[in-house]
């Protein structure tokens, strides 16, 4: 990808064009966790592939829409869908959705995956506010040529995951159903789901949950200076830990009973923002 800082406003321009108001928010919603955009208020839809230079969605149960609206009285600008290395993206293309949000003049971005437990006193159903993250196999989405209009060259990190956010998102949580935790997200390439000695590593290198995605669109929100909370919804138990294979279908189950309980706490956070 050699995109430029004007192909870039070129993309923001057009979604600018289509909205009613200045998004606060940008929401970029995570495997089985999608019906939380059809209860946006007031949607005004715009497929990615009417966006310049964005890119197609390809994973099940990924909308590929953007989705602008009021949530809580707030204004958002929802993916419905994101992009993941597996769908054969390079790193480098998987800033395009962080680099839009930045363009149109989002202040935070709340992240939200679906992800497998490896921390034994988790349960399918709970939630982790993402404090920190592992990564050791891939390039890095900044990789490549600097666009200093975003950041400089080298970021620090320490922050990514903004404490202050993940205290709201904590005190949020009080008063809820659900089983909150505060934990680290080991990032790994997929597609396949982890085998069971890649969840026993995970664990020795202090990692709570494993996933395939969020931590390439946290890597360039610090770059580029926007705030995150990144939230991942326990669907299963990671490879090995239970004596049975992990499905696709057991993932969008668990979506599926937490939708109401998760849609409920997301629009506290949103409306406490």
């Amino acid at each position: 990808m050699n995109m430029t800082y004007d192909d870039y406003r070129e993309m923001a321009d057009y979604v600018l064009q289509r909205l009613p108001g200045i998004p606060e928010t940008g929401l970029i919603l995570g495997s089985a966790l999608g019906p939380f955009a059809g209860r946006i208020e007031d949607p005004v839809v715009i497929d990615y592939r009417d966006i310049p230079h964005f890119l197609v969605s390809t994973a099940p149960g990924h909308a590929g829409k953007l989705i602008y609206g009021t949530v809580e009285g707030k204004h958002v600008l929802c993916m419905s869908g994101r992009f993941h290395t597996y769908e054969g993206y390079d790193y480098e293309q998987l800033v395009l959705p962080v680099r839009l949000f930045k363009l149109v003049g989002v202040k935070q971005l709340i992240l939200t995956n679906a992800a497998g437990a490896v921390n034994t006193d988790y349960h399918p159903g709970d939630i982790m506010i993402m404090k920190d993250h592992i990564k050791l196999n891939g390039d890095s989405p900044l990789r490549g040529r600097n666009i200093e209009e975003f950041g400089h060259r080298f970021f620090d990190t320490g922050r990514m995951y903004t404490p202050e956010l993940r205290e709201l998102a904590l005190q949020c949580a009080e008063g809820t159903p659900l089983r909150v935790h505060e934990g680290v997200y080991m990032f790994f390439t997929g597609p396949q789901f982890e085998t069971p000695a890649e969840i026993r590593a995970a664990r020795i290198l202090g990692a709570d949950a494993v996933g395939m995605s969020t931590v390439t669109e946290a890597l360039t929100a610090a770059h580029c200076g926007l705030p995150v909370l990144a939230l991942s919804v326990m669907t299963n138990m990671a490879a090995g830990i239970l004596d049975q294979p992990l499905t696709t279908e057991e993932v969008n189950e668990v979506g599926r009973v937490i939708a109401d309980d998760f849609s409920a706490y997301m629009r506290r956070i949103i409306k406490a923002l």
